[in-house]
């Protein structure tokens, strides 16, 4: 069964989301299709993570923000890439957004307060592993249904394991709802302190040694957060829940980001059954930085060839030149039929409903609005 093409895909759907592993041009693919969707007449809203300050540059920003900001229609037409709809960027910004999660889900405005001056909670909102994978998912349910755009890509955050944000609801609701937490809100509840007359010896001396390392007013501290978190925890628990599901909708599908290189693929073929397993919807894989052949490579040039061609452009180059430049046409048609190859591979073990664009590998970084419109029309008409 013949799958949809990116083109169809960024017509039809309300949210793409870009996956892969970290390095693999995946925020620079999301932006490429933010360009070409607003190109077609969508309103885009392009959700990045801790994106590079080139890509911030080549969309005309000084800096991505937390702030949305919609980028100047003339920068398009600088760029001669048409615009009929429009751009909008936005840098996931994950304590705010954990922020704007309690405040919505405390029983008061002071106990919103209470737990976010917790010096605890300004740790967890930051730091703690996990978090801005949920986050990210937490922000593209707050915008899905944001009238004011027709689509939401999503850049999926940097990380050694591109399956932590499928994750990250489920991990974080099993942290906050442990039987280790529920000890401690019940130990602060029932004296108003972490009472150490309630703890087996031998958990007494571990935390009074973790009291001494930390500081004396650590495990006050800490039941005290627990506590203020358990107060919002129902909706909390909702929420996440509602996270994970939107990541099922029909609305939604998955561009799956990588390189011809052979840890990157089994990497997105992983995450491929991955995502088939848990019955969400895979849109396409995109193949960056793919090693197109020279255009003679049906034919190895001699070093005559090589020199005829070296004077005919009026070079003076070392005597060698022509040995060198034989020696590179051969390895180019190597590395070409390489990376044919192993996205021969990828083809064989994915599902045959879901396309394979490439991406040409580019002389350079992508460093203005150009780059991303011809990279943008690329996906649109099936890669290279």
């Amino acid at each position: 069964m013949a799958g949809e093409t990116l083109d169809q895909l960024v017509m039809t759907r309300r949210v793409l989301v870009a996956v892969g592993a970290g390095g693999v041009g995946k925020t620079t693919t999301a932006a490429a299709l933010g360009v070409a969707a607003a190109s077609r007449g969508k309103r885009v809203l392009c959700l990045t993570i801790d994106p590079a300050r080139r890509l911030a540059e080549a969309l005309g920003l000084e800096r991505m923000s937390s702030e949305e900001q919609t980028i100047d229609p003339s920068l398009f037409v600088a760029a001669g890439v048409t615009l009929k709809g429009s751009l909008t960027a936005m840098m996931l910004d994950t304590k705010r957004t954990f922020d704007e999660l309690v405040v919505k889900y405390s029983s008061s405005p002071a106990r919103a307060r209470k737990l976010m001056d917790n010096k605890l909670y300004q740790y967890v909102s930051t730091s703690l592993a996990g978090t801005q994978e949920y986050m990210a998912m937490e922000k593209l349910v707050a915008v899905q249904r944001d009238p004011r755009f027709d689509l939401v890509i999503l850049d999926t955050p940097p990380t050694a394991n591109a399956l932590d944000f499928l994750d990250a609801p489920a991990r974080l609701v099993e942290a906050v709802d442990s039987p280790t937490m529920r000890w401690f809100v019940q130990a602060f509840e029932s004296t108003g302190k972490v009472g150490f007359n309630l703890l087996a010896r031998s958990a007494a001396v571990v935390l009074r040694g973790l009291g001494r390392i930390t500081g004396g007013g650590f495990l006050a501290a800490m039941a005290e957060f627990i506590t203020e978190l358990n107060d919002l925890f129902g909706g909390f628990k909702e929420r996440a829940q509602m996270v994970e599901s939107s990541l099922r909708s029909p609305e939604v599908s998955f561009v799956l980001v990588t390189s011809p290189a052979p840890m990157s693929l089994e990497e997105v073929i992983f995450f491929s059954e991955r995502l088939a397993r848990a019955n969400m919807p895979r849109g396409a894989f995109v193949v960056n930085r793919f090693r197109l052949p020279p255009l003679s490579a049906d034919r190895q040039p001699t070093v005559a060839d090589a020199a005829s061609a070296i004077a005919s452009h009026g070079l003076h180059l070392e005597d060698d030149a022509p040995i060198r430049v034989v020696q590179a046409h051969a390895a180019a048609v190597r590395l070409a039929a390489r990376d044919a190859a192993l996205v021969g591979t990828l083809r064989a073990r994915a599902s045959d409903s879901v396309p394979i664009v490439r991406v040409a590998e580019l002389a350079s970084d992508v460093h203005d609005l150009k780059n991303l419109g011809e990279i943008a029309e690329t996906l649109m008409h099936g890669g290279v």
